[in-house]
């Protein structure tokens, strides 16, 4: 078992391997932990939203889901879930979309995006390899009329979820830095990533 305390606004990023298991860990509660996962081996074949959301039949993800790939493949299950509900439509946040949302100040806050791209960078991947990603503890309620919104979280600290690799797998991880909306409380916190042996 090995066990990483991923600082506020920071990226991480391991191979996991078949029937490994990955627990990430929100230690101070409401901290969004956005979420990139590809095959160890190939990483074209890399998470797909709509194949997981299409096959799930709803947009959340919880015990029971299963990250399908481009190909409608598996890379990971949830095992185990203490909140209950994360987001796969909400993306990942960048100086671009910052710079909309919130003004022109924000251009020089670190985003997702940015963390996303440096330790990608470590196995190759560039921004072509950047695909609509997973909130984990992030809370994007969808209203009747389609609208989406970002609004306080449901997790508290030391509540986690854990996942199996069905494949080896290359997981990113961008511990969101994000304070102009409230997916961290505005003040962004460490997590946990623990990698345990196969099952």
């Amino acid at each position: 078992m090995t066990k990483t305390v991923v600082p506020a606004r920071a990226a991480w990023s391991s191979v996991v391997r078949t029937g490994e298991t990955l627990t990430i860990t929100d230690l101070h509660g409401n901290q969004a932990v956005d979420f990139l996962v590809y095959d160890a081996h190939d990483t074209s074949v890399r998470y797909s939203a709509p194949d997981t959301i299409h096959a799930q039949g709803t947009i959340f993800l919880t015990t029971g889901s299963v990250l399908l790939s481009n190909e409608h493949t598996p890379l990971m299950t949830v095992v185990a879930d203490d909140v209950g509900r994360h987001d796969t439509v909400g993306g990942a946040c960048s100086k671009e979309s910052n710079t909309l949302r919130y003004g022109h100040h924000t251009w020089s806050q670190h985003a997702c995006v940015d963390n996303f791209l440096a330790e990608g960078a470590k196995y190759g991947l560039g921004k072509r390899d950047l695909v609509s990603n997973i909130n984990w503890y992030m809370n994007v309620p969808v209203e009747k009329d389609g609208t989406l919104g970002i609004v306080d979280g449901i997790s508290a600290p030391g509540l986690s979820l854990t996942l199996r690799a069905e494949r080896d797998v290359l997981v990113l991880v961008s511990n969101c830095p994000q304070i102009n909306n409230p997916c961290n409380g505005f003040d962004p916190t460490a997590v946990e990533m623990t990698i345990g042996a196969a099952q």
